[in-house]
């Protein structure tokens, strides 16, 4: 049976996603296409080789609309025999690429194959394929949850309630994000994994100076009274503090099988092991990882103990946390970079952010195996496992 290994895999720094942010002024088809030069340009391939492009985007709207991978591809340079596709499954949407990506290339429906994604929320803010006014739902959904669905802020705090996490645990969470990922820039551990962009080199949203203390003083970022009576359980603890920003970034792997990568003298970084989805409650929307996680080590015929790092996306500090109550994980493997709170959470690109964060580390670790998984709207979530080479 073929398998599927990641080859090379870039990300650009990641930006705050506002119009003064350091990559604002960048259009989102370049940021996409920047990741895929530099993808080309560091393994050495000829992108003519390449089968498919898979690309996820949340906001496929304006700029980010009209299959924004297939641009991307011929902003790059690619030959234009190479075909692309844009894939949603909200935050996890460049996970999914690489799930589809890989599963392709064990099939023998590709040899060569690119997961990325993209999102410029800067230029394409968040809700804005929905105008005003409109209803993504439908009636069918209406029906079936009379009381109405709920925005993800509000999932977090029920998440917050649920498991008893406090401020300050979310808070010290969140700052234990930031120094991390301050330490893997000041060691050297992102060097390899960064593409600079127009003279951006670092992650912007980074805070080395952050603290508990500073932290509390922030007011909670959801607080409405009608959700407040709906869920009185509510205590507002999440804040722009303990949860991810909004941010502009793209990212990018190159998926082969380990033949391909023999005959073409690529190195493989990492080997798909197994991969896994998953639906939850969509209320509490962002629990989905604790099934998925499940799920993908019995695929995958592994335990916990088995796994020697952890990708968690750090959508909010309430998620991690309660996933970590739930399977007993040890929190000094989990996110060992750094985090979305701290790096960024541009959504379309995160799964392959993630990834490409995660295979670095593992080389730099010498890890056997390691575990990404995401909470996604809607009550979704992916989850896979890596093993190292």
């Amino acid at each position: 049976m073929r398998d599927a290994v990641i080859v090379e895999a870039v990300r650009t720094p990641i930006g705050k996603g506002r119009p003064n942010g350091s990559l604002a002024h960048v259009h989102p088809v370049e940021l996409l296409a920047h990741t895929l030069r530099t993808l080309v340009e560091r393994s050495g391939v000829d992108p003519a080789l390449i089968d498919d492009v898979i690309g996820g985007t949340v906001d496929q709207v304006g700029e980010q609309a009209m299959n924004t991978t297939r641009y991307a591809v011929l902003s790059a340079g690619f030959p234009e025999s190479v075909p692309a596709t844009t894939v949603d499954r909200q935050c996890g949407s460049s996970q999914q690429a690489v799930h589809f990506a890989a599963q392709g290339v064990i099939s023998g429906a590709y040899d060569l194959v690119v997961a990325c994604g993209v999102e410029s929320m800067s230029r394409v803010p968040m809700w804005s394929n929905v105008p005003a006014g409109k209803d993504p739902f439908g009636p069918g959904v209406a029906e079936r949850y009379s009381e109405g669905l709920i925005p993800q802020g509000i999932s977090a705090e029920l998440i917050a309630a649920k498991w008893s996490l406090s401020r300050e645990e979310m808070d010290a969470f969140a700052v234990e994000s930031h120094r991390k990922a301050a330490e893997a820039w000041e060691s050297g551990l992102f060097a390899d994994e960064v593409a600079p962009l127009d003279g951006v080199t670092r992650d912007e949203c980074v805070r080395p100076g952050s603290s508990t203390e500073v932290l509390a003083g922030l007011k909670p970022a959801y607080y409405d009274p009608a959700f407040g009576e709906r869920f009185p359980q509510i205590d507002w603890n999440v804040t722009a503090g303990n949860a991810s920003p909004v941010n502009d970034g793209a990212s990018a792997v190159l998926i082969t099988s380990s033949e391909t990568a023999a005959r073409l003298g690529l190195r493989p970084l990492a080997r798909l092991h197994s991969f896994a989805v998953t639906g939850s409650d969509p209320l509490l929307m962002l629990t989905g990882v604790v099934p998925a996680t499940e799920k993908v080590l019995r695929k995958a015929s592994l335990s916990l103990d088995d796994i020697d790092l952890f990708e968690v996306n750090e959508a909010f500090s309430s998620v991690v946390l309660a996933w970590r109550q739930e399977t007993g994980a040890d929190l000094s493997k989990v996110n060992v970079h750094g985090g979305a709170i701290a790096i960024g959470h541009p959504l379309g690109a995160s799964g392959t952010r993630l990834t490409t964060t995660l295979v670095h580390a593992m080389r730099a670790r010498g890890a056997r195996y390691a575990l990404q998984t995401m909470c996604e709207a809607g009550g979704l979530a992916n989850a896979m496992v890596l093993e190292g080479l």
